[in-house]
C-alpha cells in the first residue's frame, strides 16, 4: 500500500482514547465516564473503576450492570498477567459490535478510509487514487461514495451498519457547521460540505481539518495518549499543525487557528499558494521544494513526486545546490518550530510526513536548532519526534472523532 502504515499498528487491544485526566470530561455523566475509562484502558475491573473515578463500589456495580444491560459493556476474564490467587477476577470490556464508524482522509490524489468498531479496532481499510485535480463538491462526494463502497465491500458490511463518519481534509474548515471555507481540493469556497454529505449518505458527518484528525490519531492511539500538551506538525503539499492543550484538541475561536504554514517568516519572501508572500509553507511544502528543484536546480518539470525524487537523488549524490534546498528548508522548519515552542511550550512536537527523510532531517540537530532559537536555555527542552505516518493514520484520527461524537450523543441526555 505504497508505504502506508498498517492500521493494525494502532491496535485497540490495550484500549484507545486519552489516558490523561481531562477536567472537561469530569462534567460528563458518571455512566459515560465509566464507559470511556473502560475503552481507554481496554479492560477494567469494577474495583479499579471505583478507585480511578472516585466512586463507591456500589455505584460502580450498579452503573456497570446498566451498561452491560444496554449492550455497551461485557464481562471478560482478566489477562493472565493481571490475575492473582483465588477466584479468577472479572473485568469489563467494550462490546465491539455496539457500533461502527468510518474515518476518511480526502487528499489531492488519493482518498483513504478505515472502518472501526466501538472499541476502536480497525475492521477494514480502503484507498482510491485519481488525477491530482481540483474538484466540484459533487465530484468530491462521488469520489467519497466510491471509497466508502470499497471499504464496506472489504468489511462485508452495509452503510446502514454505520453510526457516523469522520472526514479530514486540507483547508479552512468550520468544524461546528461542517462548512469548508477554503480547500485546495475544491474549485469554490464556502461549501456546505456536511449538509451535502448527510443528505446523500444519511449519516452524521464530523468534518475537521486533516491535521486535526492526525492529532486526534496521536491523542487516541499514539504517543499523545499520556501527554496533556503536545503538537503535531505536518509537512506535505502544505504545512499544518494540530495542538492538544490539557488533553483537549485546540481549534481556535473560529476554527482557523494553528495555520502554522501561513505564519510569516519573511515579509518579502517567496510566494505562497495562498497568494501572500513569506509564509512558512512557501519554504517547506512539497510545492515549494518542487519550485526550487525546477527553478534553481534545473530539474525538468513533471509530476511533483517525480521531481521530488529527483531532487533527493541529486542531493544524495553530492549536488550542492540540491543539498542547499534541503538545508534552507530545515532552517525555516527550525524557525517555525521554535515559534511553536515559544508560544505553547508543548512537551512533545511530532513531525509527520510521508516524505520525511532522515538523510536530511536529524531529530537531534533539529532539537538543538530549535533550542538555540528559544528562551528555554536548554532547560526542560521540548522533545521532537519524526513519524512518517501514511494516510491510514489520518483516517484513524477521523474514526476517533466519529467515535467521540457518537459516544457523546449516546450519553447526551444523562444527568451528571
Amino acid at each position: 500500500m505504497d508505504g502506508e502504515v498498517n492500521p493494525r499498528e494502532f491496535a485497540a487491544s490495550d484500549g484507545c482514547g486519552p489516558l490523561m485526566p481531562d477536567p472537561l470530561r469530569s462534567r460528563l455523566s458518571l455512566r459515560q465516564r465509566i464507559f470511556e475509562h473502560v475503552r481507554a484502558h481496554g479492560h477494567a475491573a469494577r474495583t479499579e473503576i471505583s478507585r480511578a473515578l472516585g466512586v463507591s463500589a456500589g455505584s460502580a456495580t450498579t452503573l456497570t450492570a446498566d451498561l452491560i444491560q444496554s449492550g455497551l459493556l461485557r464481562e471478560v476474564g482478566l489477562p493472565a498477567r493481571e490475575q492473582g490467587r483465588g477466584r479468577p477476577p472479572v473485568a469489563l470490556q467494550i462490546v465491539p459490535e455496539a457500533g461502527y464508524v468510518i474515518g476518511i482522509k480526502l487528499a489531492k490524489d488519493r482518498n483513504t478510509a478505515t472502518l472501526s468498531d466501538f472499541s476502536g479496532k480497525v475492521i477494514a481499510s480502503a484507498v482510491t487514487r485519481f488525477a491530482p485535480l481540483k474538484r466540484s463538491l459533487t465530484e468530491l462526494l462521488d469520489q467519497t461514495d466510491t471509497l466508502i463502497a470499497a471499504l464496506l465491500a472489504d468489511a462485508g458490511m452495509a452503510l446502514s451498519d454505520m453510526k457516523a463518519v469522520g472526514i479530514g481534509m486540507a483547508g479552512v474548515i468550520d468544524y461546528a457547521t461542517g462548512s469548508v471555507r477554503w480547500s485546495p481540493l475544491l474549485h469554490t469556497p464556502d461549501e456546505a460540505f456536511s449538509v451535502a454529505f448527510e443528505n446523500r449518505f444519511g449519516l452524521p458527518l464530523y468534518l475537521e481539518n486533516d491535521c486535526n484528525m492526525l492529532t486526534l490519531a496521536e491523542l487516541w492511539f499514539g504517543a499523545g495518549r499520556a501527554i496533556p500538551d503536545f503538537a503535531v506538525v505536518t509537512i506535505e503539499d502544505g504545512v499544518g499543525m494540530g495542538l492538544v492543550m490539557n488533553g483537549q484538541l485546540y481549534r481556535g475561536a473560529w476554527g482557523m487557528g494553528l495555520e502554522l504554514g501561513h505564519t510569516k517568516v519573511d515579509l518579502d519572501g517567496a510566494l505562497c499558494r495562498c497568494g501572500k508572500r513569506g509564509c512558512l509553507e512557501a519554504y517547506l511544502a512539497d510545492y515549494a521544494l518542487v519550485r526550487e528543484a525546477v527553478a534553481a536546480i534545473g530539474i525538468a518539470p513533471g509530476d511533483d513526486a517525480d521531481v521530488l525524487a529527483a531532487l533527493y537523488d541529486q542531493a544524495r549524490e553530492g549536488n550542492q545546490a540540491a543539498a542547499a534546498v534541503f538545508d534552507r528548508s530545515a532552517r525555516y522548519l527550525s524557525l517555525g518550530l521554535s515559534n511553536v515552542v515559544q508560544l505553547f511550550d508543548p512537551a512533545l512536537i511530532i513531525l509527520s510526513s510521508q516524505r520525511m527523510d532522515r538523510d536530511f532531517l536529524s531529530p537531534s540537530e533539529l532539537m538543538a536548532d530549535v533550542q538555540r532559537l528559544t528562551l528555554t536555555r536548554g532547560q526542560n527542552p521540548c522533545r521532537i519526534e519524526i513519524r512518517p505516518w501514511g494516510d491510514l493514520a489520518w483516517a484513524r484520527g477521523a474514526t476517533a472523532r466519529a467515535l467521540s461524537s457518537v459516544t457523546d450523543t449516546l450519553f447526551s441526555t444523562e444527568a451528571i
